[in-house]
Parts: C-alpha cells; structure tokens; sequence
C-alpha cells in the first residue's frame, strides 16, 4: 500500500478470524471489598459511589458490576450511587436494568467517552436516560477522561429534569461551579479532590473522592467541619490532607490509593491491565504523607 491507498474490506479480512478476548488476571476479592466497606462507614462515610473510576469499573464485566454492587449492598445500609456510563443511551439503561436487582439509590454517569457529542447531543443523550431511570441521576462531568465538557448552560438546562439531582463536578472551573451552586438546583459534590476545600466553602454539597479511602477519620472531620461552619478547623485539617490529595493523583488513579491500601492489609496491591500498580517511590513518598498526619481526628 505504497500509494496510501486502503484496498476495500472485502479483498483484505476474507479469512476467518476468532474473536480474541484475554481473561482477566484478576478476581474481585468481595471478602476485601466488604471489609472496606465496614471500615469506611464505621469512619463515618456518608455513602458510597460503586464502579466509578476508582472502583476500575471500565475493566469490570457487566456482571462483575452487579455482583460489586451487591457486595456493597449486603455490607451497609448507607445510600449507594452506581456508576453505570456507556457510549449510548440503552447501554447505559442496559446497566442500570441489570444493577437494579440490588436497587441502589442513585447513578452516575458521564458523557460518552470519546465520541465528544455536541451540546445539544449531550443534553439529549442525558434527558433520555433520566426520563427511563427507575432512580434519580447523578452527572458526571470529567473531561479529562471523556474528551467532552458538559458547560454551564447544559447543566443549567438539564437541572430543569425531576429526575436529574446531582453533579459529580471534575470540571475544573470555579466559576461554573460556583454558579451552579448559586442556582441552587443540583446537589454538586466535588469530584477533584484538590478541590475539595473550595467547593465546600462555595456552599457544595460534599465531596465523591478517591482520597477519602485513606485516613477516612480526618477526611470525615474535615467535611463536617466546613460543612458546620467551622472554616478554621476545616482549614487547619486542609492544611495537613491536601499534600495527600495531590500525591494521590501524581500516577494515574486508582493506583496509588490500592498501593495505600494494600500496605494497610486491606486489599492486594494489583490492578486489571493496561493499569499498572503505582511506583515504588510513590508508594514510599505517599506512606510517608499518612505518617505525618495526627493519630486520630
């Protein structure tokens, strides 16, 4: 194909070919995921957020998702919102049809990734899923990983649906969130971690953070504190988390929260390819941070 041509479909793939698939080299350890769970709420958690980014849900099958969720579910009583993304509408139904045999309290779901939809698109692609939703629906903006920015004036719009209550905000623009928080409309719980200090002091409801799974204790203290009104303990225990905050993402998550947890005892220190575990240096930096934090809240 020295004249950059492509022949047509036909004359190239005429021979058989299977349909590869590479097994997981994983299991889900359930015995662990409960475990964690019971650590977290005796912590003080006000929920949780199942098979989302940290929880490695890209690389879950659909029906390790559900048997996820019923994990969790069997392990606490506290609300559960299930992240149920895909690249369509009916995918993401599909999801959220089968998750329901559980019956969490919400879910959550980003644009579709790559595709980068319109405006217009994402507004219909979102109205569409909360209209057939059988549980409220979280938004979940992270351009980042989606390729797409769900703006101001979408959100604005799709605030307007009755079923459409929440945003997990990986925006990065103060502004906007600033804005929606004023509009009063959409509970916005930060989703950058870095962050978290300035949602809450706009007024945000709270935080979905990857953090939070290390020394929950003062994470808890340090939201309650804002959220009272208690901006100099807040402030104080800002002071002392945000360095764990920011080193937690210097390698792609979730790996440096497992290489944490792994060193506590609470789960094996391994991820699903092409994820690979955080480096050595990382993992001794960051153990480094958890020890310099006070004893207890």
């Amino acid at each position: 194909m020295s004249d950059g041509t492509c022949p047509p479909a036909e004359e190239t793939f005429t021979e058989p070919r299977p349909a590869l698939r590479a097994p997981p080299t994983t299991v889900v350890d359930h015995g662990a995921l409960a475990a964690l769970v019971h650590r977290l709420a005796a912590d003080g958690v006000a929920g949780f957020v199942v098979c989302a980014t940290t929880g490695e849900a890209p690389l879950l099958s659909d029906a390790e998702r559900v048997e996820v969720l019923g994990t969790i579910k069997s392990a606490t009583t506290l609300p559960l919102v299930m992240g149920a993304s895909g690249s369509t509408a009916d995918d993401v139904l599909r999801r959220a049809d089968a998750a329901m045999a559980h019956a969490p309290d919400a879910f959550m779901v980003t644009p579709p990734p790559y595709l980068r939809p319109s405006q217009d698109a994402l507004r219909a692609f979102f109205t569409t899923i909360a209209d057939a939703l059988p549980a409220p629906l979280v938004v979940y903006d992270i351009p980042a990983r989606t390729g797409v920015r769900v703006e101001l004036d979408t959100l604005l719009a799709l605030a307007a649906h009755p079923n459409i209550v929440g945003l997990k905000d990986c925006g990065g623009r103060v502004e906007q969130t600033e804005a929606l928080i004023a509009d009063g409309r959409l509970q916005v719980l930060c989703g950058n971690d870095d962050e978290w200090f300035s949602t809450r002091c706009l007024g945000g409801a709270g935080a979905i953070a990857a953090s939070a799974h290390v020394r929950t204790d003062l994470w808890v203290a340090f939201d309650r504190a804002l959220a009272g009104g208690d901006l100099a303990a807040g402030r104080a225990l800002w002071r002392q988390l945000k360095p764990l905050a920011v080193g937690l993402f210097d390698e792609p998550s979730p790996a440096p929260v497992k290489a944490l947890l792994a060193a506590q005892g609470e789960c094996a220190n391994e991820l699903r390819a092409p994820l690979t575990t955080a480096s050595p240096n990382l993992t001794a930096r960051l153990r480094e941070l958890v020890a310099a934090l006070p004893a207890r809240a």
